[in-house]
């Protein structure tokens, strides 16, 4: 869904740039990062998950299913991360150009798969919702799926359902791993481009699960080369909360001593 129209008229009047997003949402730092890299100014509104900002009648009528981001280009709407990030680009740009349409709907697939493991391998060590928050949560939401995943998280995943994230995971890591195999830079070939920073997110994301990234060694030293750039910095390290980050690799750390860590489930654990 490219554009949509708001339920709240008012950002039809709005010009410029404005983002609605979560500091720590991968779908919200994909869309930073673009506008790191093509320097273009934007006013922020941040939006507190931990305070189900995004549960109000007041943010669904700017995202009708509730979630992060939401972006006003000129009072166009648009809320689909991928379309976001090609909205800011242009079609003209060199992020645009060398853009893989299988990458970008590759990775908004992997959406949530990366959602559910962000939940059982980091947020289960730090989530603390009372019954008051989230009773609030299920009356006030609209997203049906959203309340159904919140539901599952208090209840527990069930075991064949990670393992299914986890193996797929694996899969489209490899894939990316093997096109970076015949010596490219980026993952569409030698120009850094769209499907970079639709991708960066989700491996970092993984990287602080304690994701076993030797067994694609290319998609590692791509990696580490995206890690150097500033825009990685700006737009993802800077917005980290550094107690949550830390109290993340603690809860990895005791996972991985008890030989529940990431690295136990499906095709990681075979």
């Amino acid at each position: 869904m490219p554009e949509i129209e708001p339920g709240d008229r008012s950002l039809k009047d709005l010009q410029g740039l404005h983002l609605w997003h979560a500091p720590m949402s991968s779908c919200s730092q994909r869309v930073r990062i673009v506008l790191a890299e093509t320097g273009k100014d934007y006013t922020s509104h941040l939006i507190d998950l931990a305070k189900d900002e995004h549960a109000t009648p007041e943010y669904h009528a700017i995202h009708p299913n509730g979630l992060v981001p939401a972006f006003v280009d000129n009072g166009r709407l648009f809320i689909e991360s991928v379309d976001i990030i090609q909205q800011i680009a242009g079609s003209a740009s060199e992020l645009s150009a060398s853009a893989s349409a299988e990458l970008l709907a590759m990775a908004d697939d992997a959406q949530a798969d990366l959602k559910l493991a962000t939940f059982e391998f980091l947020f289960r060590g730090v989530e603390r919702s009372d019954k008051e928050s989230f009773d609030a949560f299920q009356q006030k939401h609209r997203n049906e799926w959203l309340k159904q995943f919140r539901r599952d998280f208090a209840s527990g995943f069930e075991k064949s359902r990670i393992d299914a994230v986890v193996t797929r995971t694996d899969k489209a890591f490899k894939r990316l791993d093997d096109l970076l195999s015949d010596g490219r830079r980026f993952l569409s070939g030698n120009t850094f481009g769209l499907a970079d920073i639709a991708w960066m997110p989700n491996v970092h994301r993984f990287s602080l699960m304690g994701w076993p990234f030797e067994r694609t060694p290319h998609l590692k030293a791509w990696f580490e080369r995206f890690s150097e750039r500033q825009s990685y910095k700006e737009a993802l390290l800077d917005w980290q909360n550094e107690v949550l980050t830390g109290a993340f690799a603690d809860y990895t750390s005791q996972r991985r001593s008890e030989g529940t860590d990431i690295r136990t489930f499906g095709s990681l654990g075979s």
